[in-house]
């Protein structure tokens, strides 16, 4: 069990975040759900920061019960127009929600996925929807350029999500800048370690993680060379007892410093997720957490490593090479497609196909770099249904090859080896069987198992986890 010291309490100091002071916890934000009005609130009620999620956020019926999100339009863009209005509405509900709960405590903020379709105008309709009740707004998945003079405009800080110090200083030269007085905090997220999206560059080897100070020490750097030296930072990924980054506090190499908890709050009475996801959390061993790429956002990700993943990853391992002609090795016919059109596979790849097709695999899909996976038909229905139905979500999706811009499109073809982010993640929120969907979650998830904080099932409050962490435990 990990204790703090005696100075633990002295040294872990409270920070100004979107103009208040409040206690160095922030909640992380998350997605379509996972984060909402009432766990936000109860953070800010506890005197820390509750984040509720702006992605696809929810909105209730008249006995409270969750309004799923649903499309009655017959194209793309139609359905894109549906899916902002309705996020609009969610994060106006949710907002109101989390500023009734906080009773005036804390901070309030909204969490954006930049690289969400449609970023700009539902933060924008939220804003006016919601006026001075949401505090800051949290962003990260891309480089969010706009977000400071968006934020500035409705007198509203902002709180960038980036995963380097090279990030950071890019966003503050380009934009940032022009805004510093509205920077209410800078969002470090480990790569190796946070749970949903991860900002791995390419320069980055997802195996091999690096110690997080070392990357924060220089993000501090970089922000006191441009006058950013009492902002603070809030460190995302990784955080579970406080007690464990003794050395990060009262720190002049780390500065100002907040945590953001991301997966211990989803275990809380006001976490809005399903019992199964809470019982899930607390069976997890470590390593079942898995880093991944299957997103249609082209990002890493961490999530739970269940049937969904696995899935996932049988369709990439059941993936050969092809020509549309015959080209040297490729000299085998295959035919595909409900016309059976041959393409040109190597002998030893058809070999493969056949015992593929044995074990019902038998449907061949075209990806965009000139292979084929093999599904089973129910599976391949399913794929190219969850296409067709595309509401355009992301900014730019590899699976349907959406794009919220200009001609709508990517040009490039859906990629079957992906899937449909927003099905699955409303379906998990909804309460559908967790090991057959995206769980997104971070690494330390397998602590809830072992923490005797959580002995006999113990589901906290926000309060008492607040509480607890802020004991270093």
């Amino acid at each position: 069990m990990s204790t703090a010291s005696a100075t633990f309490r002295e040294k872990l100091k409270d920070v100004v975040i979107s103009g208040k002071l409040v206690h160095p916890i922030v909640e992380g934000g998350k997605g379509i759900g996972a984060s909402n009005g009432t766990s936000a609130g109860a953070f800010a009620a506890a005197g820390a920061v509750g984040t509720f999620s702006g992605v696809n956020a929810q909105f209730y019926d008249d006995n409270g019960q969750v309004i799923p999100y649903v499309y009655k339009a017959t194209t793309r863009r139609e359905r894109h127009e549906e899916l902002v209005a309705l996020s609009t509405q969610g994060g106006i509900t949710q907002a109101k929600i989390a500023h009734e709960k906080a009773g005036g405590n804390g901070r309030i903020h909204m969490n954006i996925l930049w690289e969400m379709g449609g970023a700009e105008r539902v933060m924008r309709g939220v804003l006016e929807g919601a006026p001075g009740i949401v505090h800051g707004v949290t962003c990260g998945a891309g480089m969010p350029y706009k977000l400071g003079e968006l934020a500035a405009h409705y007198s509203v800080y902002y709180h960038p999500i980036i995963s380097s110090a090279r990030a950071f200083s890019a966003l503050w030269k380009r934009a940032y800048n022009k805004t510093p007085q509205w920077l209410g905090s800078v969002v470090y997220e480990d790569p190796w370690l946070a749970g949903g999206h991860n900002g791995l560059s390419n320069a980055e080897d997802p195996n091999k993680p690096q110690d997080p100070y070392p990357r924060v020490a220089e993000l501090r750097k970089a922000m006191n060379g441009f006058g950013l030296n009492e902002t603070p930072i809030v460190m995302a990924g990784g955080a579970w007892h406080l007690g464990e980054w003794e050395h990060w506090l009262d720190n002049p190499e780390i500065g100002p410093i907040a945590f953001q908890f991301g997966t211990r709050p989803l275990l809380t009475q006001e976490s809005p997720v399903s019992a199964d996801w809470k019982r899930k959390l607390m069976m997890l061993d470590e390593g079942d957490v898995f880093l991944n790429q299957f997103s249609p956002t082209g990002f890493y990700s961490s999530a739970v490593n269940n049937d969904f993943i696995k899935e996932l990853r049988g369709r990439g391992q059941r993936q050969i090479e092809y020509r549309t002609e015959a080209e040297g090795l490729f000299s085998e016919p295959l035919p595909v497609g409900a016309r059976g059109r041959p393409v040109f596979v190597q002998p030893d790849d058809k070999a493969r196909v056949d015992a593929w097709k044995a074990e019902g695999h038998d449907e061949a899909l075209k990806t965009p770099d000139s292979t084929l996976i093999f599904v089973s038909p129910d599976k391949a229905k399913e794929i190219v249904k969850d296409q067709v139905d595309c509401m355009g979500c992301l900014s730019h999706c590899r699976f349907s090859n959406w794009k919220d811009h200009d001609d709508f499109t990517t040009g490039k073809r859906a990629d079957p080896r992906s899937f449909c982010i927003q099905k699955t993640l409303q379906d998990i929120i909804l309460g559908q069987p967790v090991d057959n969907q995206l769980m997104f979650s971070g690494h330390n998830a397998y602590r809830f198992k072992n923490d005797p904080f959580y002995a006999n099932g113990f589901v906290p409050t926000v309060e008492q986890l607040v509480q607890r962490v802020l004991q270093g435990l």
